[in-house]
């Protein structure tokens, strides 16, 4: 079975594709903002998935409808990656250490979307990007795909291993909810997954 799926979006202020592989693949980013990339890289190659994001968008005005825009496609390619869910382990959870930072994440696909973001990263600017956007890229995520996550930053001083230790922990959490458990059936006393 071919786990992967591609989407594409295009709106006034953005135009986006996506192409994810659950069982691995080639990695390139391009979102015009090079710590996001970094970010979405990290959380690739801890996930062990293929991806390809090719992002413009009205970077002249901020980050925000690009990162925010990203998440919706990238949501939507893991949809369709995953099909009808069945066979995989459906949840899963990771902590991941970066220096002083530690952060703990889980996701469950169920179908449903939640987002619980528990990461205080104040209105730091790197060069190109006010951070506080992350927590509407994961929502975002987490609406298109159909996913509940929780993402918590137990520790952390410095923003960028704050940032990336929680994106590297998303990545490891979602290879364990994708996971295939060797069963044909949907992990779920319904017998079905909501979506």
């Amino acid at each position: 079975m071919n786990r992967s799926g591609r989407a594409e979006r295009q709106s006034k202020e953005t135009t986006i594709s996506v192409d994810v592989g659950l069982d691995g693949g080639k990695i390139a980013v391009q979102t015009g903002l090079p710590f996001f990339d970094h970010l979405l890289e990290a959380f690739a190659k801890h996930g062990r998935f293929g991806l390809l994001v090719n992002a413009k968008g009205d970077l002249e005005i901020d980050a925000h409808h690009t990162v925010e825009d990203v998440g919706i496609v990238l949501g939507q390619a893991l949809r369709a990656a995953l099909g009808d869910r069945r066979g995989i382990e459906r949840t899963g959870h990771a902590y991941m250490p970066m220096d002083e930072a530690l952060v703990r994440a889980a996701f469950d696909l169920s179908g449903r979307a939640y987002l619980a973001w528990r990461v205080s990263v104040p209105g730091v600017y790197t060069p190109t990007i006010d951070l506080t956007v992350l927590e509407g890229f994961w929502k975002a995520l987490c609406d298109h795909l159909g996913a509940n996550l929780h993402v918590e930053a137990l520790h952390g001083r410095d923003y960028h291993h704050v940032c990336e230790a929680s994106f590297k922990a998303c990545g490891r959490a979602l290879r364990a909810a994708t996971r295939r458990d060797g069963t044909t059936k949907v992990a779920s006393t319904k017998g079905m997954l909501d979506g």
